[in-house]
C-alpha cells in the first residue's frame, strides 16, 4: 500500500484521518494537564478511559453478537491490560510535575525501549542489528534525550527530575505494553484487542483510583472540567485511534507513524499558548534531533518488514498502535 490512488493521486481520506488523528493526539496532554488542577491523576484516567470504554462498548457487544470476537481475547488481553495501567497511570501523574510540550517530547524515547524489547525476544527482528539506519537513529534519539534534558532551565528542581523519572518510566512501560500486545494479539484482530483491553484498563484504573486516589473532588466539578474529560476520552482516546488505524489500513504504516512523529511540536504550540510553556532554542533543536533519531528507527523496522514471514507485527511508538488504550489521548 502507498499514499497514492491506482490514478496517481493522494489518498485524501487516509491523509485526513492519519491527520486527524494526529490533531487529536495533540490535545490529550492539554486536556490531562488542564485537570491536573481540580482532581488528581488516578481520578481523571479512570474518567477519561471510562467515557472511551463507553465509546468502543457498543463495537464489542457487535462483535460478541456477531461470533467475530476470538474467544482467547478475553484471556490474552490480561497482561496488555496490567501493562497498560501502570503505563497510563505514569503518564498522567507526569503532567502533575512537568509541562505537555516537555513531557511529550521525553515520551517518544519509547522507541528506544520498542527496538531493544523487539530484538531480545523477536529473532525476526534480529537483521535490525546490521542496518546502518537503526543504530543512527539510536544514537540521534539518545543524544537528543540528552541534550532535552541537558538544557532544560530548573532541571535541578526535585518537581522536574520526579516528572523526568515518572515520563521516562512510562516510555519503558510502553515498550514493555507493546510487546505484550504483539505476543497476545499475534493471530487476533487488533480491533476486537483493543476494546478487551479497553474494559480491563478502565477496571485497573478505577482499582488505582480507590486505592491511592480520591474520586469525591470530581463530583463538584464544573461544566469546563467534565466538558474536558468527555472531550478528551472521546477524541484523544477513542476516535483518534479509528483515525490512525484507518489510515494504516488504506496508506500502511509507515507514513501515518512518520506523520505522528509531528505531535510533541503541535502539543508545545498549544501548550504555549494555553500554559505559557517554554523550550529554549537547544531544547527545540535536540528535540528535532530525538524525533529524527525515532524516525530512522521506524524507516529501519519499515525496510525490513517485508522480509518478514507471517505473524501479527505491532512494534510501534508511542502514539502509534490501534491498541494503545490512549497514549496521550
Amino acid at each position: 500500500m502507498n499514499s497514492m490512488t491506482k490514478a496517481g493521486r493522494i489518498d485524501m481520506a487516509a491523509t485526513g484521518a492519519c491527520l486527524g488523528a494526529v490533531a487529536l493526539w495533540s490535545t490529550g496532554p492539554i486536556f490531562i494537564k488542564y485537570l491536573a488542577g481540580p482532581i488528581d491523576s488516578w481520578s481523571q484516567n479512570a474518567l477519561r478511559y471510562s467515557v472511551a470504554f463507553l465509546f468502543w462498548f457498543p463495537f464489542l457487544l457487535y462483535a460478541v453478537r456477531n461470533g467475530t470476537l476470538d474467544p482467547r481475547t478475553w484471556r490474552r488481553a490480561i497482561l496488555p491490560s496490567v501493562a497498560n495501567v501502570v503505563m497510563q497511570s505514569l503518564y498522567a501523574a507526569a503532567f502533575y510535575h512537568i509541562d505537555p510540550g516537555f513531557l511529550t517530547l521525553l515520551s517518544n524515547t519509547s522507541a528506544l525501549w520498542v527496538a531493544g524489547f523487539s530484538l531480545s525476544l523477536f529473532p525476526e527482528e534480529r537483521p535490525l542489528i546490521t542496518s546502518f539506519r537503526f543504530w543512527g537513529g539510536l544514537l540521534l534519539s539518545l543524544g537528543g534525550l540528552f541534550g532535552i534534558l541537558y538544557f532544560k532551565e530548573g532541571f535541578a528542581e526535585k518537581r522536574t527530575q520526579i516528572g523526568v523519572i515518572l515520563i521516562l518510566s512510562q516510555a519503558l512501560m510502553w515498550g514493555v505494553y507493546t510487546i505484550c500486545v504483539k505476543t497476545a494479539f499475534r493471530d487476533i484482530d487488533s480491533r476486537t484487542g483493543f476494546s478487551v483491553i479497553s474494559i480491563y484498563t478502565v477496571v485497573g484504573l478505577w482499582i488505582c483510583t480507590f486505592l491511592w486516589g480520591d474520586p469525591a473532588p470530581a463530583l463538584d466539578l464544573g461544566m469546563g472540567p467534565w466538558a474536558a474529560i468527555v472531550f478528551s476520552g472521546v477524541t484523544g482516546i477513542a476516535l483518534a485511534h479509528v483515525l490512525y488505524y484507518t489510515a494504516i489500513q488504506r496508506i500502511g504504516a509507515t507514513i501515518p507513524m512518520l506523520v505522528v512523529l509531528a505531535q510533541p511540536f503541535l502539543v508545545f504550540g498549544l501548550s504555549h499558548a494555553i500554559f505559557h510553556e517554554r523550550l529554549n532554542g537547544p531544547q527545540l533543536l535536540c528535540g528535532v534531533v530525538l524525533l529524527m533519531g525515532s524516525g530512522l528507527s521506524i524507516w529501519a523496522q519499515q525496510h525490513l518488514r517485508p522480509k518478514m514471514q507471517g505473524g501479527f507485527e505491532i512494534p510501534r511508538t508511542r502514539e502509534q498502535n490501534l491498541l494503545d488504550v490512549a497514549r496521550e489521548g
